[in-house]
């Protein structure tokens, strides 16, 4: 496994179409499960975030409504392009993947009752929480060097896991938790 790691000043600042096509480029690859391929394009083959960045800003995004790749791609569009950027990326990341479930939503309708059609859904949902999961081991590289961000992260799992809160009340709880901790080590 690759642990580089980049510095911010090794970060490449992309122009308005190259937002476009790296998240058209995106959106094509990652239908349904973009997550782990947006890590490699935008930390491992564009260089736009560090690993840290990205996870840091997934984090944010998380909490925003939306979806969390639309959300990533406003982001980052408008880090290197203000709101021409913005609108690159969501465009580039919409575009293609729009056009084609169109297609596919035809082709479905007409062979949603097959046996060997429900087969291959239920094989691509699977392949799904695979790569969702493969992303979440991951992240958690980063994650692992900072004891609070793991303490915050086990309160979390205990929490909406095994507790069943919802999540205002869970990062409500969490932001006060930090709080109190980072206001604790200062004094």
């Amino acid at each position: 496994m690759n642990t580089e790691v980049i510095s911010v000043e090794q970060v490449q600042h992309p122009t308005t179409m190259e937002l476009f096509t790296g998240f058209m480029k995106l959106g094509l690859m990652g239908f349904g499960g973009v997550l782990p391929l947006a890590h490699h394009m935008i930390v491992k083959e564009q260089k736009w975030l560090s690993s840290e960045q990205f996870t840091n800003l997934l984090g944010v995004c998380q909490i925003l409504p939306g979806g969390n790749i639309i959300n990533m791609a406003v982001a980052i569009g408008m880090e290197f392009q203000g709101i021409k950027g913005a609108l690159s990326s969501v465009l580039g990341l919409i575009f293609a993947p729009t056009l084609i479930v169109i297609l596919i939503y035809q082709l479905y309708s007409h062979f949603q009752s097959i046996p060997t059609v429900q087969h291959m859904i239920q094989g691509l949902a699977a392949a799904a929480a695979g790569l969702l999961f493969a992303t979440g081991l991951k992240m958690l590289k980063p994650i692992l060097k900072s004891y609070l961000t793991l303490f915050t992260l086990t309160l979390t799992i205990i929490f909406m896991l095994f507790l069943k809160l919802p999540l205002a009340l869970t990062l409500l709880i969490l932001v006060a938790v930090n709080l109190f901790i980072l206001g604790v080590r200062k004094a």
